[in-house]
């Protein structure tokens, strides 16, 4: 017969209630009393019902992660990265998590955020590819949901969060390949919804600014974040009159795309033409030439998101609600590195 909370509260001759609140963690039982509970509970062999559990405490125990993505794309590598980041972290914070994906801005993403929200299917979300004016922002801060996010939404809400000096990342990225004698230079951004498409495409302008040099408009295009998205307009691009011999990519799936058409037109990367994205994922080192990047910790972000959506949905202090990331390049053969 399996050991119950009853057994445990008769054994140390307390009460039900004290005995579960104690399992539970309530700051209202005493550290002694806690110590005793928990120490007859492994010497019983108790082993919690977590589904009870989990009702009386009106919590699921369950982190969120809904993919902003308009089809599946676990293995992209900076998706799977993130993933496995948080899926780690989650594990070690004593939460399960949860993944769903949706297409962004739709009205999908917004019935499946609903749902877990009003259903308390999860604790709280992490969010990654922040909106500069993002609606899951706003309604999670209505709802009163606990969430932590990659990049700060301008909507003037104060979330524990990581950032990214995706700015000053770029610029550094545009004076190496002037460095390397790559002067037209081109730029495939993402979205123009997305935090991260404004902070890059500002820091691609502003780097060309500081070399004085001018941005030809036809130089700017477009992407989704995909390799289809970076292929495609790399063709654009290298059918131009005067093709540019570098291209700045916003992430490093597009910057995939962009080598893969590069190679087609049987162009010598890294000496006819330059090509860099911006991420560092792993698969990066291993492209077709490898690829230089500018380099943040995406599973270390993702961990670190987990720890400070722990924090939060736990109510604990948390002595950072805003950590400021400083990207590294990595110098590869895609830019004659």
């Amino acid at each position: 017969m399996s050991i119950t909370i009853r057994d445990i509260a008769q054994k140390l001759n307390l009460s039900i209630a004290a005995v579960s609140r104690a399992l539970d963690g309530y700051a209202d039982i005493s550290p002694e009393t806690r110590e005793r509970v928990i120490r007859a509970a492994e010497e019983m062999g108790y082993a919690p019902n977590r589904a009870a559990r989990q009702l009386r405490r009106q919590k699921s125990d369950t982190i969120g992660y809904i993919m902003p993505v308009y089809s599946p794309r676990f293995a992209d590598s900076y998706y799977s990265e993130f993933i496995e980041g948080m899926g780690d972290e989650s594990a070690k914070q004593g939460f399960d998590l949860l993944i769903s994906t949706a297409p962004p801005q739709s009205k999908t993403e917004q019935q499946i955020y609903h749902q877990w929200v009003q259903g308390n299917k999860v604790d709280g979300l992490v969010l990654n590819r922040i909106c500069v004016h993002d609606w899951r922002v706003q309604y999670l801060r209505d709802q009163h949901k606990p969430f932590s996010g990659l990049e700060h939404s301008l909507d003037g809400v104060d979330y524990p969060r990581v950032e990214v000096d995706n700015f000053n990342g770029f610029v550094k990225l545009v004076e190496h390949v002037l460095q390397y004698g790559f002067e037209r230079i081109a730029y495939i951004g993402g979205p123009g919804v997305l935090k991260i498409q404004a902070d890059r495409l500002a820091g691609y302008q502003a780097g060309l600014a500081a070399a004085g040099m001018f941005q030809a408009p036809d130089y700017v295009c477009a992407g989704d974040l995909t390799s289809e998205g970076g292929y495609a307009a790399t063709q654009v691009l290298l059918s131009l009159p005067k093709p540019p011999n570098a291209i700045l990519c916003v992430n490093d799936q597009t910057a995939f795309g962009a080598l893969h058409a590069a190679n087609e037109a049987d162009l010598r990367i890294g000496e006819q033409i330059a090509i860099a994205g911006f991420d560092g994922v792993r698969d990066a080192r291993y492209s077709n030439p490898p690829l230089t990047t500018v380099d943040q910790p995406v599973y270390e972000i993702a961990r670190k998101l987990v720890q400070m959506l722990a924090v939060e949905i736990r109510g604990e202090p948390m002595p950072e609600r805003s950590v400021l990331i400083e990207p590294k390049l990595l110098l590869r053969a895609s830019t004659g590195a």
